[in-house]
């Protein structure tokens, strides 16, 4: 994949992250399609703002380079089975989300009994997933993007089993204003959850590995402060 090249990029998930996303993606040059559960008109307003594609979700996931999953944790299971039926296994599926039990998603039993976010998303898909853009808030992720070597250029952590797959998604991180860090396999994405000194926070690179190392299994599975 050329760094420097347009991209197809399919956003399923038009909410804070996913509209976000759109709008940077579409703004830096690639050809950004969006699309949510109730359809293409909905996203009418989205796309006239953005200059992304409204499109079904099976469209999103074919024809792209990358496909970007962010929907709230409880609605994966609600993504069509064929989602990625047909689409070829070299296309990168980063997924955005969170686990809230309390506030947004209700008890996910896997996820309460130690698994992984981003394996359960993983597991309900059937396609692998980079763990990617959950950690910083849609503002920051909008406006606080900067030139590569910039002193205290945000950095993001990226965790998955596909060395290929986390290399892309660190080019795109790096396109949009932001250092890529390595964070491992994608059992390591605990590190970059909820309730860890990753989340929600604007770390540069070398803080931000600090903070991963630093991160306790012993945490809590969600969001629960």
């Amino acid at each position: 994949m050329d760094s420097g090249a347009e991209m197809k990029i399919g956003i399923i998930g038009a909410g804070q992250i996913g509209g976000t996303l759109a709008h940077r993606l579409s703004a830096i040059g690639h050809d950004v399609s969006v699309a949510n559960s109730r359809g293409p008109a909905t996203l009418a307003d989205l796309a006239a703002a953005t200059g992304a594609t409204a499109v079904t979700v099976h469209e999103a996931a074919r024809g792209a380079e990358i496909v970007v999953v962010t929907i709230p944790e409880a609605r994966v299971p609600e993504l069509p089975d064929d989602l990625f039926a047909g689409v070829p296994d070299e296309v990168v599926v980063i997924d955005t989300g969170n686990y809230y039990p309390r506030e947004r998603d209700g008890r996910i039993d896997e996820i309460e009994s130690g698994m992984t976010e981003s394996r359960w998303v993983e597991r309900q898909l059937g396609r692998p997933v980079v763990k990617a853009f959950n950690n910083i808030a849609a503002e920051s992720l909008m406006e606080r993007g900067s030139p590569a070597g910039r002193p205290g250029r945000i950095a993001l952590p990226i965790a998955g089993d596909r060395p290929a797959d986390v290399d892309a998604v660190i080019r795109l991180v790096d396109q949009l204003g932001f250092d890529g860090v390595n964070a491992g396999g994608l059992d390591e994405s605990w590190r970059q959850q909820p309730g860890t000194p990753v989340y929600g926070t604007d770390l540069n690179a070398e803080a931000l590995r600090r903070a991963l190392a630093e991160a306790s299994p012993d945490r809590p599975a969600g969001f629960r402060a």
